[in-house]
């Protein structure tokens, strides 16, 4: 099996966060396939880049997606595609 570029990583991380409206940070672990330690580089990341938002209700802390974040889905997918169809 191909290891993930971090810009998949990030895109896995995102396309998770989009399908869910909150997510708790073990279920992103677990959807994204990532470590405890990993995950915690990519989520640093993409609060930093306001592409998500933690939430925190009755102590329980969760992460959902923001516009910026569906944005860099919507271009990365387009990268995708494009370079699929020159079979790269």
């Amino acid at each position: 099996m191909k290891k993930r570029t971090r810009l998949e990583v990030i895109r896995d991380m995102l396309g998770i966060l989009r399908e869910n409206k909150q997510v708790k940070i073990t279920h992103l672990i677990y959807k994204a396939n990532l470590s405890n330690n990993s995950i915690k580089i990519y989520l640093k990341d993409l609060l930093e880049n306001k592409m998500i938002e933690e939430v925190v209700e009755k102590d329980r802390r969760f992460f959902k997606i923001l516009s910026k974040g569906n944005e860099f889905l919507e271009e990365f997918n387009k990268i995708k595609v494009f370079s699929d169809s020159f079979g790269l």
